[in-house]
């Protein structure tokens, strides 16, 4: 009964201090997505239309249907290319620098940049190591295939994850605390993390909204291990490579012998118990680094 009372007396300061605090950070951010989607859509919409003249539907877009790799490639490549601009014209009206949301080009930031990325491969190979030890997954190593995807998606990776860090740990963040201590601003910031990747894909995703908040959090944590983005766009960067080379090359086959709640619906690991586990055991980890 303690534990409950406890943890009913932390929502309550929690929510007290979301309804009694200033909009304006939270007007920011609004402002800065709106601004963001507006520069962006007229970009989605003529890479739309040229790729129907060419009569390459496939890989045309059309809102409110599931979209297909091929689509989601040149919308997500247009949508990020331009964030860089976004976030400047931000900081010029906000007062900001890149510095202040830790990003500061140096030998340190490619440091942290490694050692995140070392932490989450190892944290994954332990995950898959065990899944596969207990006959939760079977593996189909192709090597050509593996091979021709992993360079393109580590790249990509990279660059999408650099960009997710910036914005939603760097310039999402820093705005939030402005009104909101660090927990409710890591909160809200990982809230809006979740929920912007239903964009893309609605019915795998949702599975996934609890994770992706948790993964969110733990990004933030490493952000504030780090004192910088480093670790959290290692970590971050690992995390997208690993999975989508699994996806794209179709690397395992789940078994069956556990839920899928365990696993991860749809076969997504942020969707299950393992990946949760996961992000818990990345979470206690960088949490070492705070003593």
């Amino acid at each position: 009964m303690m534990g409950l009372k406890s943890g009913v007396n932390l929502a309550e300061i929690f929510l007290l201090e979301f309804l009694s605090a200033k909009p304006s950070s939270l007007l920011q951010v609004a402002i800065f997505f709106a601004t963001w989607v507006c520069l962006w859509l007229p970009i989605a919409v003529a890479s739309t239309i040229i790729l129907q003249k060419n009569k390459d539907t496939s890989a045309s877009w059309q809102p409110f249907k599931p979209i297909s790799a091929e689509q989601k490639l040149p919308l997500l490549a247009s949508l990020y290319l331009i964030a860089p601009l976004v976030l400047w014209g931000a900081n010029k009206i906000f007062g900001n620098c890149f510095s202040s949301y830790g990003l500061v080009w140096n030998w340190s930031i490619l440091q942290s940049l490694a050692i995140g990325f070392v932490i989450g491969a190892t944290g994954l190979a332990i995950l898959f190591g065990l899944q596969t030890l207990l006959g939760w997954v079977k593996w189909e190593l192709a090597g050509k295939k593996i091979i021709s995807v992993t360079l393109p998606i580590l790249l990509i990776a990279v660059g999408i994850s650099a960009i997710e860090e910036l914005i939603f740990r760097g310039f999402v963040l820093t705005q939030l605390q402005q009104d909101f201590s660090i927990y409710i601003a890591a909160a809200i910031a990982s809230l809006i993390f979740a929920v912007l990747h239903l964009v893309w894909e609605q019915k795998e995703t949702l599975p996934q909204l609890p994770g992706l908040w948790l993964m969110g959090m733990v990004l933030v944590l490493a952000r504030y291990v780090d004192k910088g983005l480093g670790l959290a766009w290692g970590l971050h960067s690992v995390l997208v490579w690993a999975i989508a080379t699994i996806d794209t090359a179709e690397l395992i086959t789940y078994t069956g012998n556990v839920p899928e709640w365990v696993t991860g619906k749809y076969g997504k690991p942020l969707a299950g118990l393992t990946g949760i586990s996961f992000l818990l055991a990345i979470g206690a980890v960088l949490g070492l680094g705070l003593q």
